[in-house]
């Protein structure tokens, strides 16, 4: 090969490249969404010498059986394709710069010739091309999604791979014969690890959410032994490199925390690092040692290579007695992989899903850490903060590691600097790829996948009774008529309708970039003598650091009425307004001048605007809300706007729960619900019902339970209420928490979980989750929720201000009080 012609510049930067390629070559990134964190759609190489076509054709025989097959060895697949230059293939050579050509006739010759055909399969023997081939490649598509996002573990002879609908299956590699190790009922197995000599398989087998337990399966027989009960959340198993224990995380630590804003509990960490040790006579290396333990432990550098495979015996009875924790705290861990004498993982952060604990908003994420266990020093290291992904070679020796940004080889045993030692640790130079696209020809290769993805994980396999072949067929056509990649997205979403179903999306992958808008959270107007004055200054929401408000901050006092007449010392035009001015202001001070609206000299004063105003327009529509219904209801009634189903929404609730819920009725708000996943949560609030009551000496009594309300709950909904906004009003009705005021919800229950990306990263989804739900059963999709008192919200209900689907709600709740009064304390006892 290439590599031969260099043995005589062999050096210690050589052998450290030579290591870097190694790593490269067992990395799996086997999904477009993996590739694309990365920054790496594809690697491109052309070659260009001008064989003759026969030449040509046995050189690509000859070297594409080659690659896959190795390629395949790694859950990898090699990615070729014709450029008006000739063929293409995707592929990085270690001996010469990203630019320059490979001559594939010279290569093949180097490597033998042509291959010995393998069998019926069309494989041939295995060829060390992923010793010139750094083996970051875009997965066939094909192949990747036949396996759903590929979870392939790869042996010398064999590899398993995880399928959709639960099945795992063990390939040959020589022959290509298929066979089913195991199958699940409660989703995709995931987690597949071999232990190093091959006779053994491990897996995370799913149970009913979101339980998981080991499996363990002999690779000559299928004899299948589970090798922890399904009890917990065990996952991420990986056999030690010497064969005598397999690690693996599991959510076995129950330790609750009490709730800061509410009455709960929850357990808030769960995960540690757990290891069974597979020989019955093996002891748990945390434990007491009958020879003890050495005085001195060898340097790192001097520890030897053991020779060979190691062999690894089980001794499958008792084998769940024999798990036994690793010395570390308990916390959120993932990615646990086995190393050269010990076992490194992701250690995540605790965080908010909002970030509103953060210092300040702005704040970037919290760091995950790589950790590394010594199992002969039995000690915790630290490797590296802002770990993102990482993969171990396969000799255990080295670490890639993606972080901030940058590709890194780095020891698998100490921690190194962030800068590169030209010895111990390299960052890959990303920047020497190149890449080469044919946008017709991806377009038609996203459209394919496109169709297969629905075709596999629609949550019918019937699809509905769609002919969905059919469909396709029909609008294949169409793809030669494509000019821009908008057209293709408008494509997909023409061809997902046909299902006639909800959450059937098609995202394309982009975002805003640059400087942001400024607006100051006030309503601005015209005057007619020519000036822009404040007639409203929103006010700011304290506990939502996103719902700052510019012109109400301390200092600034600014009043309605004030005419901003300059901005940064630049005159306010009569006609465009301050907005011009405000141009990429947002998060930054600005200088505005102010003319008081009593008269008086022009004031300056600084203000920081804000580049999204919904936060805090939101808030102030709910505390509009709330006064009507105070004031309307002679402050009897207590009123909650619930504006999506999840996080975001489940701290709305909390926001105002304790104080509204006290009240003798409740009007819930769920219009224009974006839905989510936490409906279930807020029924439960919801279905509380008041059985008795604290007293203490002294304090006023409180509910038993606490947070229930007294007396009747009215919902209002509209035809905003989506997907889990339409099954929480299904379920206020069939629990008979009260009733619906408003118009019939959206309709759309049916849901996804974003898992899968074409290859420029736009995504697709695939209704995947029905429910049913009693009293309505399946017919909440494409129809929605019926209110009990159906209320339409007119046009010159909004020209007037007036909220007759609220007002409605009122009426109900204060004639539900007047039939049944609300629950209240007893006196005390004689």
């Amino acid at each position: 090969m290439a590599g031969k012609r260099k043995e005589n510049e062999a050096g210690s930067s050589n052998d450290l490249r030579a290591d870097v390629l190694r790593v490269l070559g067992v990395l799996k990134v086997a999904t477009a969404a993996q590739i694309q964190r990365l920054s790496l759609p594809h690697l491109t190489y052309r070659h260009t010498t001008k064989p003759t076509p026969a030449k040509r054709k046995e050189a690509q025989t000859a070297f594409h059986r080659a690659a896959v097959n190795d390629l395949r060895r790694h859950g990898l697949a090699l990615d070729g394709g014709r450029t008006r230059g000739g063929e293409e293939t995707r592929l990085l050579t270690k001996d010469g710069p990203a630019a320059a050509a490979i001559d594939l006739d010279r290569e093949i010759e180097e490597m033998g010739g042509m291959p010995k055909s393998a069998g019926r399969s069309g494989t041939s023997h295995p060829m060390t091309v992923n010793e010139t081939v750094i083996a970051l490649i875009r997965p066939k598509p094909n192949l990747a999604r036949v396996v759903g996002e590929p979870t392939e573990a790869v042996a010398a002879a064999r590899a398993a791979v995880a399928a959709p609908h639960g099945r795992l299956l063990l390939v040959a590699r020589e022959t290509g014969e298929v066979r089913e190790v195991d199958r699940s009922d409660d989703g995709e197995v995931s987690g597949l690890a071999f232990s190093p000599d091959s006779a053994w398989l491990a897996w995370a087998h799913p149970g009913p959410r979101p339980l998981s337990q080991l499996r363990l399966a002999h690779t000559t027989d299928l004899s299948v032994t589970e090798a922890t009960p399904l009890r917990f959340q065990d996952y991420a198993p990986a056999f030690t490199l010497d064969g005598k224990h397999l690690a693996f995380l599991s959510n076995r630590a129950f330790d609750p925390v009490y709730d800061e804003h509410v009455f709960d509990l929850a357990f808030v960490v769960g995960a540690r690092p757990h290891l069974i040790t597979l020989a019955a006579t093996t002891p748990s290396p945390f434990g007491p040692q009958r020879h003890g333990r050495p005085f001195e432990t060898p340097d790192k550098d001097e520890t030897p290579d053991s020779e060979g495979t190691p062999a690894t015996r089980i001794d499958l009875e008792g084998l769940a007695d024999r798990i036994v924790p690793f010395p570390v705290e308990a916390g959120r861990y993932s990615t646990l992989r086995a190393a050269k004498d010990g076992v490194l993982w992701l250690h995540h952060p605790v965080e908010g899903v909002l970030g509103a604990a953060r210092a300040h908003p702005e704040d970037p994420d919290p760091h995950t850490d790589l950790e590394r266990y010594d199992l002969a020093q039995r000690r915790l290291e630290h490797l590296a903060s802002a770990a993102d992904h990482f993969e171990v070679s396969g000799d255990g020796k080295r670490v890639l590691l993606w972080s901030e940004g940058r590709l890194r080889v780095v020891p698998s045993d100490r921690r190194t600097g962030s800068e590169d030692d030209g010895d111990t640790s390299v960052t890959v130079d990303l920047a020497r790829i190149r890449q080469t696209v044919d946008p017709a020809a991806e377009w038609r290769q996203m459209y394919d996948e496109t169709g297969r993805l629905m075709r596999d994980h629609f949550w019918r396999a019937d699809l509905g009774g769609v002919d969905w072949t059919g469909v396709l067929d029909r609008y294949r056509p169409v793809l030669g008529r494509l000019a821009t990649h908008s057209d293709l997205v408008d494509l997909l979403w023409e061809v997902h309708g046909e299902l006639g179903t909800s959450h059937a999306y098609v995202t394309p992958r982009g975002g805003s970039g640059g400087a942001r808008h400024g607006l100051l959270g006030a309503d601005i107007s015209r005057h007619e003598d020519g000036s822009w004055r404040i007639d409203r200054i929103l006010p700011a929401e304290t506990s939502d650091p996103d719902a700052r408000s510019p012109l109400a901050a301390p200092g600034v006092a600014v009043r309605p009425g004030d005419a901003i007449i300059a901005v940064a010392g630049h005159p306010v035009d009569p006609v465009t307004g301050p907005g011009p001015l405000l141009v990429g202001t947002a998060g930054h001070p600005v200088e505005l001048t102010v003319s008081p609206a009593g008269g008086g000299e022009p004031r300056h004063t600084v203000v920081v605007p804000i580049a999204d105003e919904e936060p805090l327009r939101y808030h102030a529509w709910v505390a509009d809300r709330r006064a009507h219904v105070h004031a309307a209801s002679a402050g009897r009634l207590g009123y909650l706007h619930v504006p999506d189903m999840q996080a975001p929404g489940w701290a709305q609730i909390h926001r105002d729960l304790r104080v509204e819920v006290a009240r003798e009725g409740l009007v819930v708000d769920v219009r224009e619900n974006r839905g989510g996943h936490t409906s279930q949560l807020v029924v439960e609030k919801l279905a509380r019902r008041i059985i008795g009551w604290d007293l203490a000496r002294g304090m006023r009594p409180t509910s038993y339970p606490l947070d229930a309300p007294r007396g009747p709950v009215v919902a209002v909904a509209n035809e905003f209420s989506g997907s889990d906004g339409d099954i929480v009003n299904a379920a206020i009705k069939a629990l008979g928490i009260g009733p619906v005021v408003g118009t019939r919800t959206w309709g759309g229950v049916i849901g996804i979980d974003s898992r899968y990306h074409l290859v420029d990263g736009t995504l697709v989804t695939q209704p995947k989750y029905a429910i049913w739900l009693e009293g309505v059963g399946w017919d909440v999709e494409n129809h929605g929720v019926d209110p009990d008192v159906e209320v339409v919200q007119r046009p010159q209900d909004w020209a007037s201000g007036t909220d007759a689907q609220l007002d409605a709600a009122i009426r109900l709740a204060l004639e539900a009080l007047e039939e049944q009064p609300a629950k209240t304390p007893p006196g005390l006892p004689a």
